[in-house]
């Protein structure tokens, strides 16, 4: 069973900065690409940025310049770090992760239970 487990978020004034983590259990064999959305309230979920394998990189258009995805193979880790925060980033932010478990079957799509973010002053 594959777990993500996200830590990071908070409450943070306008032009301030959080880091976002995302780890992954152990039980999972490889990592395509590492993502993550947001949700604000009344609002769709919205992809913010993902990262492939080889590091390619893709934002939305609103958060670039500001927020930088990463991760670390080594630790099964993601990173989402936002910079110069708005109160439009308010939102619940999840971590998502294409991979496998097995080597069987087709790669999955994996889910973080979310972490809130409140851009406030």
């Amino acid at each position: 069973q594959v777990q993500l487990v996200e830590s990071g978020g908070g409450l943070v004034q306008p032009g301030g900065s959080l880091r976002l983590s995302c780890a992954a259990s152990r039980s999972i064999l490889a990592i395509y690409t590492m993502g993550w959305y947001r949700q604000a309230p009344g609002k769709q979920r919205e992809l913010v940025a993902v990262i492939t394998s080889d590091g390619s990189t893709t934002y939305t258009d609103s958060v670039k310049g500001r927020f930088t995805i990463s991760r670390d193979n080594a630790r099964n880790t993601g990173y989402l770090q936002m910079n110069s925060l708005k109160p439009e980033d308010t939102a619940v932010y999840y971590c998502n992760v294409l991979g496998r478990a097995s080597l069987l079957g087709d790669p999955q799509n994996y889910w973080g239970q979310g972490t809130q973010v409140t851009v406030s002053s």
